[in-house]
């Protein structure tokens, strides 16, 4: 087996832990009248129906895992995911959407949902399944809000080299169902959050934006974000309007803890990045190497992120071993996209820089992907690189070093033969970094 072979296996060995469809199988039972949800027991006969609503890439499969279990009282339900991503559901409306960039079919996916939770009374349960990718795909803009100012906004924080948790905190006060909102319309139902996290420290509020949590951000933080990125001219107009209202108190701020609407909502955090790097670690040690998990929080600048993970290469190197070694990292980096920047995503942008780390580093290998199948907007999970990739390219007549100037990876691995596409995965656990060791 070769390498590309092996960081392959191991990479899908972690995707496989972390299937949505498999988390719900392992955490959700049925045994008479009880549903059992992690350690929880609920007495289905005491509600009067059930309902399910979910959002994100690994939705569908969570659904459908879902509706066998409370068939015999469920009354429907709608989910949302990125288009792809879909899988056959019995009783629940699919529809399809933008993603990262929310579009109209989103927008009208959102209203059923909403209209879906608004309509639960207090004898109700509401399942809810979120997964990476829901921030993007409900799309409920705030009042004076369009559709359009929101896409814009949209690409502004994509582009800034914001973190996840930044990102979430300005789309959270420009929407109606993000930041806690959702439980709003749903109060009083009884509501089970079932979670899928790509968030780094897996916060309940900051997964799918948390439209089920309360929020601990407020609009004085989320315009400490637009200033942070120099961003206060480039909103659109509507949206800074609504910004400047929220920090004059005159529009109300998302609920917070000890609101009432949360009193009946409970949350089961069902599989996260940490779970794929131990299934990653196990595999890369069926396979005869020495696996060491070195972060679940990989996060940064991705070129600076790959500086520090080709330093700690070098080091593992350094230590003569007698088998080879498997270092596993975790996390979600960022990208500042510059002016005419090129096509590629975060993880392939990773990538290149690690191939210019390892150019003078024999005996080392990498793969850099997204656990969904996808990074930024290729149809590439990300990329594979030895220290043979920035000579063997150079042969080419291809600069390594001008396409991650012009961040431009996507062409650069498509050229040399080294992109990992994997099509849709249906879950998302953030990304992996996979690096190989071998002895001298």
């Amino acid at each position: 087996m070769n390498t590309r072979e092996a960081l392959a296996r191991i990479f899908t060995a972690a995707v496989e832990a972390v299937r949505p469809e498999n988390a719900v199988r392992e955490c959700v039972e049925r045994d008479g009248n009880r549903l059992r949800i992690g350690g929880e027991n609920l007495d289905i006969q005491r509600f009067a129906s059930v309902t399910i609503l979910g959002a994100g890439k690994g939705a569908a499969p969570m659904v459908a895992a879902l509706e066998p279990l409370v068939e015999d009282r469920l009354q429907g339900g709608e989910v949302v995911v990125k288009y792809g991503h879909t899988e056959k559901l019995s009783r629940c409306g699919l529809r399809e959407a933008g993603h990262p960039e929310p579009d109209a079919q989103g927008q009208a996916a959102t209203e059923r949902l909403m209209a879906r939770a608004e309509a639960l009374g207090a004898d109700d349960l509401l399942l809810v399944a979120l997964t990476g990718g829901a921030s993007s795909l409900l799309v409920a803009p705030a009042s004076g809000l369009s559709l359009e100012d929101k896409q814009r906004a949209t690409r502004l924080l994509l582009g800034c080299g914001a973190d996840i948790h930044e990102m979430n905190a300005l789309r959270k006060h420009l929407s109606r169902v993000k930041g806690g909102r959702l439980a709003r319309l749903a109060y009083p139902a009884t509501v089970r959050v079932l979670l899928v996290s790509d968030v780094v420290g897996d916060d309940l509020d900051v997964i799918g934006s948390g439209p089920m949590a309360p929020d601990s951000t407020t609009f004085r933080d989320a315009w400490a974000v637009v200033e942070r990125y120099g961003l206060e001219t480039r909103l659109p107009d509507a949206a800074r309007h609504i910004m400047k209202e929220g920090l004059a108190g005159r529009v109300t701020d998302t609920p917070k803890a000890g609101d009432a609407c949360f009193e009946k909502v409970r949350h089961h955090l069902l599989a996260t990045n940490r779970r794929a790097l131990d299934a990653a670690a196990k595999c890369a040690e069926q396979l005869g190497f020495r696996a060491e998990i070195i972060t679940d929080r990989l996060v940064g600048d991705a070129e600076e992120a790959a500086k520090s993970v080709a330093e700690k290469a070098r080091k593992t190197k350094e230590l003569w071993e007698k088998r080879p070694v498997c270092l596993l990292f975790g996390g979600e980096t960022t990208v500042s996209l510059r002016e005419g920047h090129g096509r590629g995503g975060r993880n392939q942008h990773l990538a290149l820089a690690l191939a210019l780390e390892f150019a003078n580093e024999p005996h080392l290998s990498a793969l850099a992907a997204g656990t969904d199948g996808s990074d930024g907007p290729t149809d590439a999970a990300g990329a594979f690189v030895t220290t043979e990739t920035v000579e063997n390219s150079n042969k080419r007549g291809l600069s390594a070093k001008d396409a991650l100037k012009r961040q431009n990876s996507y062409p650069y691995f498509e050229a040399t033969g080294d992109l990992f596409v994997t099509g849709p995965t249906r879950t998302n656990v953030m990304d992996l970094t996979l690096v190989l060791v071998e002895p001298s």
